[in-house]
């Protein structure tokens, strides 16, 4: 495959020689593409390289991971590789330029991703009915990294079919209300051709459950609570919540029965799926003891830890307190163990870790039908899992007098660096107090993340920026 190239949008551009070769690029194998989407077996095969495309996006330095958790009150950066003030941007909320080095490759990544899923679903579009429910599933991925990123940049090219370089050098942002349209579209396709997930074509594979989850998410962003309401009731009393939190993440107990939508990483060593970093980024930095190196990302805020309550088992199996040295001193640097493996083989100085990667659960359900319906009864069946006192009775923190308080503060000890925390704020309204009132002292946050200004240098008459970085 050829360089990506910065014409329009970064990815959507291979090369320099033309409409043929950029149509003809196959992105499963040298074979040439117009000649591979002729079967229901192709496509098949094809959607192995759309579904792969998660493990870039929702990596530990994805965009979910920095700009959904490094930008909250959760966590801060300790990393000292790459371009450290490109990672503190994130981290503080000041700094951020239009040459950003994590947004460039954002950028590219999500549409570098888009033209796979794209190029499937035009390629496999005129074989028909068997292929139905390949193309939902193309339809899910287009619509997860098109949530995302109208979160992050606002405005955004929404590209839906595979361009020429001709086309694309006139196609500039489109007004978000059209993103969320087409977002809406592509989840309501997925829901209706795809199985429940009890059905599932493999483990891992989008279905109607998680297309109806992620229809209650854009429509609780989108401000339309009757519309999440809907949809998120087509998923309620379908799954259970696991009985111990903390075997959310036990490597035996993958794809568990509160999992709706789970990245799929190595078990084995001779699975084709990578192994993932989770474990070995998240750790403190060059510690040498917990992991081989460690990457110092998304290390936990004294704001986080003390958001739990006094015996909310959910804090011990989400965060450590520290670390002993090789000399039996204590470190008191806390980190996530989420996605501990203690047992994963190191590759140089990485830790070839088999987690899994959960997207969307069953307590995002509950917690989204409290924050939609006003009824804490959902959130209190998160709240009963852990054994903590419920709302409304006796125990519970007063400061939380409300429902909406309730479900921020829930989904806080709840989600605790699961990409959730910055995109949540946003979504409840409180972001610019709570960045405000923590550690971070934020009187300005970032909201919307640049334009790359490699793209807008490419096309200036049809690219526009972010007001914030003109």
């Amino acid at each position: 495959m050829r360089k990506l190239k910065y014409l329009l949008i970064s990815a959507l551009i291979f090369g320099t020689t033309g409409c043929s070769d950029f149509l003809e690029l196959n992105p499963i194998s040298n074979a040439n593409e117009n000649g591979f989407y002729k079967t229901a077996e192709d496509m098949e095969t094809a959607l192995v390289s759309a579904y792969a495309t998660l493990y870039d996006i929702w990596g530990p330095e994805g965009l979910p991971s920095f700009y959904g958790e490094l930008m909250s009150d959760n966590v801060y950066s300790d990393n000292t590789a790459g371009v450290v003030a490109d990672y503190e941007a994130f981290d503080t909320h000041s700094g951020m330029t239009t040459s950003n080095t994590l947004v460039e490759g954002y950028w590219e990544t999500y549409y570098k991703s888009l033209f796979i899923i794209n190029q499937l679903i035009e390629k496999g579009t005129p074989l028909g009915a068997e292929v139905e429910q390949y193309i939902a599933e193309a339809k899910f991925l287009r619509a997860l990294y098109y949530f995302d990123m109208v979160r992050a940049w606002g405005d955004v090219p929404l590209i839906t079919k595979p361009v020429s370089v001709s086309e694309a050098y006139g196609i500039g942002r489109t007004p978000k209300a059209e993103v969320y349209a087409s977002i809406i579209k592509d989840l309501e396709d997925a829901a209706n051709a795809l199985p429940d997930k009890q059905h599932e074509r493999f483990a891992g594979a989008a279905t109607s459950d998680a297309a109806n989850t992620l229809l209650g998410k854009v429509y609780l962003t989108m401000g339309d609570k009757q519309n999440a309401i809907t949809y998120l009731n087509k998923v309620y009393n379908k799954f259970t919540l696991e009985t111990n939190y903390a075997d959310l993440w036990d490597l035996n107990n993958k794809n568990c029965e509160e999992s709706i939508f789970e990245i799929q990483y190595a078990t084995t060593t001779s699975s084709s799926q990578p192994y993932s970093k989770y474990w070995s980024m998240f750790t403190p930095l060059d510690n040498r003891v917990v992991t081989a190196w460690g990457g110092g990302m998304n290390q936990v805020s004294d704001d986080l830890w003390n958001a739990y309550e006094e015996n909310d088992p959910r804090r011990d199996a989400s965060i450590a307190d520290g670390y002993y040295t090789t000399n039996n001193d204590f470190v008191p640097t806390r980190y996530c163990i989420k996605w501990r493996d203690t047992e994963a083989p190191v590759d140089k100085l990485r830790e070839l870790a088999r987690n899994n990667f959960i997207v969307l659960r069953y307590a995002d359900v509950l917690l989204m039908l409290s924050e939609a319906t006003g009824d804490a009864k959902y959130l209190n069946e998160v709240r009963r899992r852990v054994g903590m006192p419920e709302y409304g009775e006796p125990g519970y923190p007063a400061q939380y007098n409300t429902v909406a308080a309730a479900v921020e503060h829930e989904c806080q000890v709840e989600f605790a660096m699961e990409f959730h925390r910055w995109f949540d704020l946003q979504r409840f309204g409180t972001a610019a107090t709570v960045i405000k009132n923590c550690a971070k002292n934020v009187s300005n946050p970032i909201y919307l993340l640049p334009i790359p200004q490699k793209v807008i240098d490419q096309n200036p008459s049809v690219m526009t920026q972010n007001e914030e970085y003109k």
